[in-house]
């Protein structure tokens, strides 16, 4: 997969065409996919370059600043999903307030026509851009029509009588409801980081040594304990998480801490992905060491039995 982050890098042969899709893709959830999938067909069909065309940074991350909510999904995540499905092609346009500003016609012209030589275009049902959002699908197809490319927007995929949408997902994940993500994207939630040193109470205390995470993803589940899939270097492993402050102790600030079932290796300075299954409590504060360590017994024992489910396999 070509990555390109300007026009003029774009080195693979459009000279016949393109079929290309626009968005956030935020998530790159089942409707994203859906998306993504449709225009590879068309791509096949016509024997033209599949592009996938998004921003960087986000667009809410620019007009909203603080305000605007956690990703899904980051840059790095997102372009490995893209390639998994096949993308010849990722324009990832750099988002600005004088982008945002441009009239669809002129960024449809620029960037779409001139730039990427379109000749099939598939958008979402409620897809809309450029200045006052005035490019919605009618103004698309309009210009289609003058500019000799095809227009298509397909509805919304329904899951649990909803619209699979980044803000559902979004919601679910800071409610913790980890285990309904998974229909809506594909897979489970993952969080990424590397393993840096912590209290080191797991191990000499509790006698379950825990991996503490630097985390670089802006999303993270709801404060628990929850089951999981930890991979490192390329390995899976069965694993109960604490996300939290561990209050039995009284510790002020989250981390994310991760006891991973029948391993002893040393993780420090690793890379580790967590994949969530399901929630398995809340946190709570404990009476004692005696008493928290009877419980993480019981949530490694339950986790365990819940990994070993056909369900819940990755």
């Amino acid at each position: 997969m070509e990555i390109a982050r300007e026009l003029q890098e774009i080195t693979i042969d459009i000279s016949r065409g393109t079929s290309v899709t626009i968005g956030n893709f935020d998530g790159v959830h089942n409707g994203h996919r859906k998306l993504i999938r449709r225009t590879m067909e068309k791509a096949a069909k016509l024997g033209l370059p599949s592009v996938v065309v998004t921003f960087c940074p986000h667009p809410l991350k620019v007009l909203a600043g603080v305000h605007a909510a956690p990703l899904i999904t980051d840059y790095e995540k997102k372009l490995d999903l893209f390639e998994a499905l096949g993308v010849d092609l990722v324009l990832m346009i750099k988002f600005t307030k004088e982008l945002a500003a441009m009239e669809p016609e002129s960024f449809v012209e620029e960037y779409l026509v001139h730039g990427l030589n379109m000749k099939e275009l598939v958008v979402g049902y409620d897809y809309s851009f450029g200045k006052g959002r005035k490019g919605n699908f009618a103004l698309l197809s309009e210009l289609g029509s003058k500019h000799g490319y095809g227009t298509e927007r397909l509805d919304p995929v329904i899951i649990d009588g909803a619209i699979v949408s980044s803000t559902r997902i979004r919601d679910m994940i800071q409610a913790g409801r980890v285990w309904y993500v998974r229909p809506l994207m594909d897979r489970f939630y993952v969080i990424r980081g590397t393993v840096i040193h912590g209290m080191n109470r797991g191990g000499r205390l509790l006698g379950f040594p825990t991996a503490n995470m630097r985390v670089r993803d802006e999303l993270t589940p709801m404060p628990g304990v929850y089951a999981t899939w930890a991979e490192v270097d390329g390995k899976v492993h069965k694993a109960v998480t604490n996300i939290g402050t561990n209050p039995t102790f009284g510790n002020d600030e989250i981390s994310v801490e991760t006891y991973i079932m029948d391993f002893s290796q040393d993780l420090y300075g690793w890379e580790l992905r967590l994949n969530f299954v399901t929630r398995l409590r809340d946190e709570k504060k404990f009476s004692g060491v005696e008493e928290l360590m009877a419980q993480i017994r019981k949530d490694v024992d339950l986790a365990r039995q819940i990994l070993e489910t056909p369900e819940a396999q990755l």
